[in-house]
């Protein structure tokens, strides 16, 4: 009788000083719904992670249609290590910490899709990555994107002396307004979630951008007519906070990478779809 008095206040003792394995909570950040590739790409990169972690719990948050702010705050905040820990970014935003980003979708830089797709495959962007997560702290751990990103406007524009002197909205990274005003145009950088009021209001009179944003953002409606100039095709890196990835154990950072290099995968084939 003693034993068993002993053993049940043993279990008793130990039940009371026990902690419970609290699960980590990942924060993830989308400007979009649910509809649109980048949202699922981050959605197909939870699912992937809860199936590499290893059995270890883990909940994730996706903040989506802008709820924590737009790309260019999303990127500061997983350097930052807060708030964010994982989003879908391009590559122009990331130019206050890094120079060459830029060039991971610069414009006319791939011949086509294939070629595009030859050199993600090869992992060529390494060095770039690199570069990206030691002075910004922020890892490139998949990649999306794959739509061909064209010029929307709203008066028909059918050769480069029509569009010469065009106001069109682009990318932060001064490449783009290089680029755009070498081929005769007026370039001006413009927050994206502004672009159609800028065009609705003769701000602007044009923009660029994939089939996936410009469904997604209903730019057609100020722009109707679609100028096929191809000058790009989208790649969006899937972004991880360097600060959040050294906290985990050495299983839970292999599934992020696997995840995310997965997830990347899956995002392309979605939106190279959809052009």
């Amino acid at each position: 009788m003693r034993k068993l008095v002993f053993a049940a206040a043993s279990i008793a003792t130990a039940a009371a000083f026990a902690v419970p394995v609290q699960a980590q909570t990942l924060h993830g950040a989308s400007q979009f719904n649910d509809d649109h590739a980048f949202t699922k790409a981050m959605v197909k990169f939870e699912e992937l992670m809860k199936k590499y972690s290893g059995g270890k719990s883990v909940n994730f948050v996706l903040h989506k249609n802008s709820e924590l702010g737009l790309e260019k705050q999303y990127f500061e905040y997983m350097a930052q290590g807060k708030a964010v820990d994982y989003a879908i970014v391009s590559p122009a935003h990331m130019s206050t910490f890094s120079k060459a980003a830029p060039f991971i979708d610069a414009p006319f830089l791939f011949r086509d899709l294939a070629h595009w797709n030859k050199v993600l495959d090869a992992d060529i962007l390494k060095p770039v990555a690199d570069e990206i997560a030691q002075k910004a702290d922020v890892m490139l751990i998949g990649y999306a994107g794959g739509g061909t990103r064209n010029i929307f406007v709203n008066k028909p524009v059918k050769n480069l002396a029509e569009i010469k002197a065009l106001k069109v909205r682009v990318q932060g990274a001064p490449i783009w307004s290089k680029t755009f005003q070498a081929a005769g145009m007026a370039p001006t950088v413009i927050a994206y979630n502004e672009v159609y009021n800028a065009i609705q209001n003769g701000v602007i009179a044009a923009g660029e951008n994939e089939a996936a944003g410009v469904e997604q953002m209903k730019f057609y409606e100020v722009a109707p007519h679609l100028a096929m100039t191809q000058h790009a095709i989208t790649i969006r890196p899937l972004c991880f906070s360097g600060k959040t990835f050294k906290k985990m154990d050495k299983n839970m950072q292999a599934a992020v990478l696997k995840a995310g290099k997965e997830a990347g995968a899956y995002g392309r084939q979605i939106e190279s779809g959809e052009d």
